[in-house]
């Protein structure tokens, strides 16, 4: 039997090791704990500042290893899809989008957007629930956090960006 330490040490190696999500339900029966135990040390690899985030499919460690950027840019509503799509076609995720208002400051919303799938779902939903997407609030301007694996995929995404005049210039 491990101890708590010990089993905090495994899970941290067991996400970190795996391409894909890692549920806790996997990991307990892997470990030989019930889910909540799982759940608990998750909350302690968390305390001790792993950026471990929880998914729908599992648990996933982010990792220092990716790179991160925010464009600022602007298009219609049309272009939204575009957009997204452009980003995760060259690999990159949509982490967030943000607007910063004359008199709110700034307005955040996490997408984690990083498929086409998950693209559609997001149209989908500003569609079917009538929604308006935060951009228009400044007047179409607005801002992505993007992360993807390297700053050469980042570049090929600025470029991409560029070329269909969404940057900010």
């Amino acid at each position: 039997m491990l101890t708590g330490k010990e089993r905090r040490k495994k899970i941290l190696e067991l996400i970190k090791n795996t391409t894909k999500p890692i549920s806790g339900t996997e990991l307990a029966k892997l470990l030989d704990v019930s889910r909540q135990v799982i759940v608990q040390d998750i909350a302690l690899l968390r305390a001790e500042e792993n950026d471990i985030s929880s998914t729908t499919k599992g648990y996933v460690l982010k990792t220092s290893e990716n790179c991160r950027r925010v464009f600022e840019v602007m298009h219609s509503d049309e272009d939204t899809e575009n957009e997204l799509n452009l980003v995760v076609d060259l690999g990159g995720t949509v982490l967030d989008v943000f607007v910063t208002h004359e008199i709110y400051g700034d307005i955040r919303a996490n997408l984690n957007i990083n498929s086409r799938r998950k693209v559609r779902e997001f149209i989908e939903k500003l569609k079917t629930k009538n929604i308006s997407p935060l951009k228009n609030l400044t007047l179409s301007k607005h801002y992505h956090t993007v992360e993807a694996e390297s700053e050469e995929i980042l570049n090929l995404i600025e470029a991409e960006l560029k070329e269909k005049k969404f940057i900010v210039e």
